[in-house]
């Protein structure tokens, strides 16, 4: 088999192959590592990379399935982790010039269990500086640019995963989301991004314990992918005091649900956010295309209130918590929009932090609610199609000037006040040939119905002329680098 058709095996495919024999775990790494050094030159999506630690453990792992070992679920995959997340042995700059040289010496828990688990760490992923941001630039690893465009924002803040699994670099890939950092650049690249329940995914850096806002989670170019990576994900762990007890077996292939029998609402704008006019008329004929699919879909959403402010302070507190010993010894360490959010939210008072936890428990509630009428959420992921990476983010839309450099992320922050877990799933393509993505949401804490509808929409959009998930020309990236993505780099 010819590495070319290697780099464009599912995950679940590939692990197969690997446990008959038919493909080596050597040779699926070598496909990968080529795959980047052909194509990466072009979108900038990876960052550091360990490739000869991981040749070592792919050896090891074509000499278990010689050996006729037993195999771990995800044994012999490459998999590439979001430069937000600790890898022991290999650099992690979080996409800050404080951290450039930064090595770890220990995984982070999601990190450890992935490897437990049999997959192969070999590079990181780019993300903007500390995870601030829906455009995967900073100043130690420069822009990632769009696959279908490198001069487009490709998302983020998973950005360097999205763009890496679109390009076949990755059957798999980490990521994190707080405002749609799964999500958006799923959406943007034509891949597959989850946002669990807070506490599937342990993590011991959140430095606020409690707050639901942050999540790991996982990237992959189908729902049935993204299964198989998370079920190892998740875990009970005494560390993370959100930490959620479920059998792992529960997510590691998908739920099957009968779309037919689903009652799903569907929403352009969820009651608050700014959206294109132009993307707006997309997502209803897109949602024309699928409706035939459920037993009833209806337009409506459920009340998110003021989720804008309540957002934002959340927001505010959590860069507060996380960055005042930096921004106290000079502000300048830290990059505009990690400072922006740290200035904010050193002006709030008390109240208002009550304010917007109250707001956020009474939203939560009345989703709860909203979810008693209706199986699923439709929405847009992104309210508009990508924009250049070198705007640092999206001013203003319909001619109206934005609240703040977040707000274009409404769409899906507005469900991060939730907690539902939410799926980003490609759709066909946008009024402007790029990748488009629909968010499906469900009730808090069914992250295996959702899982499994979003699944099913999947499948079934496959056989729908002009929904199908598009994929990057690939020759075009192969042509050449794209030397703008690296003119930020100030390090």
């Amino acid at each position: 088999m010819k590495d070319e058709s290697l780099n464009e095996l599912s995950a679940k495919e590939a692990r197969r192959r690997i446990g008959t024999k038919e493909i080596s775990p050597v040779e699926l790494l070598e496909a990968c590592i080529e795959r980047i050094q052909q194509v990466d030159p072009a979108v900038n999506a990876i960052c550091a990379r360990d490739f000869d630690r991981a040749r070592v453990a792919a050896v090891e792992a074509e000499r278990m399935v010689l050996r006729g070992d037993d195999l771990p679920p995800l044994h012999g995959l490459p998999i590439g982790v979001k430069d937000l997340q600790n890898t022991a042995g290999l650099r992690t700059t979080y996409g800050s010039p404080q951290f450039k040289d930064h090595v770890p010496e220990e995984d982070d828990l999601m990190v450890a269990r992935i490897k437990r688990a049999g997959g192969i760490i070999f590079c990181k992923t780019n993300t903007p500086e500390f995870g601030a941001g829906a455009n995967t630039r900073n100043q130690v690893w420069g822009a990632t640019g769009n696959p279908f465009n490198p001069l487009l924002n490709a998302g983020g803040s998973s950005g360097g995963s999205a763009v890496a699994l679109a390009c076949g670099m990755m059957p798999l890939a980490t990521g994190s989301d707080m405002g749609g950092s799964l999500r958006i650049p799923a959406a943007y690249c034509g891949v597959s991004g989850f946002r669990p329940t807070p506490g599937l995914v342990p993590t011991q850096k959140r430095v606020q314990g409690w707050s639901p806002l942050s999540v790991d989670g996982p990237m992959g170019r189908s729902i049935e992918d993204i299964c198989m990576l998370i079920a190892m994900q998740t875990a009970d762990d005494a560390r993370d005091p959100l930490s959620i007890a479920i059998d792992p077996r529960d997510l590691s292939t998908p739920l099957q649900v009968d779309l037919g029998s689903l009652s799903v609402a569907w929403s352009t704008d969820l009651g608050f956010a700014p959206v294109d006019h132009n993307y707006a008329t997309t997502f209803r004929n897109k949602v024309q295309q699928i409706k035939g699919l459920f037993r009833e879909c209806i337009e409506d959403t459920p009340d998110l209130g003021d989720a804008e402010k309540t957002f934002s302070v959340l927001r505010a507190l959590s860069f507060v918590a996380g960055h005042t010993e930096a921004y106290l010894q000079d502000p300048n360490l830290l990059g505009p929009n990690v400072r922006a959010n740290y200035e904010q939210g050193a002006t709030m008072s008390l109240a208002d932090v009550a304010a917007a936890e109250v707001e956020q428990t009474k939203l939560y509630r009345r989703t709860e609610t909203f979810f008693e009428d209706f199986d699923l959420l439709i929405a847009p992921t992104t309210p508009t199609s990508p924009f250049p990476w070198e705007q640092l983010y999206l001013e203003e839309m319909n001619g109206e000037k934005l609240k703040s450099y977040f707000s274009w992320l409404a769409p899906t922050f507005g469900i991060t006040l939730t907690t539902c877990p939410a799926a980003s799933i490609p759709l066909g393509v946008d009024e402007k040939g790029m990748p488009f993505g629909l968010q499906v949401i469900g009730p808090a804490k069914d992250d295996a119905f959702v899982l499994g509808a979003a699944h099913a929409i999947q499948q079934a959009a496959a056989n729908i002329p002009g929904l199908q998930r598009p994929k990057p020309d690939l020759t075009k990236l192969k042509a050449g680098a794209t030397p703008e993505l690296k003119s930020i780099i100030t390090v």
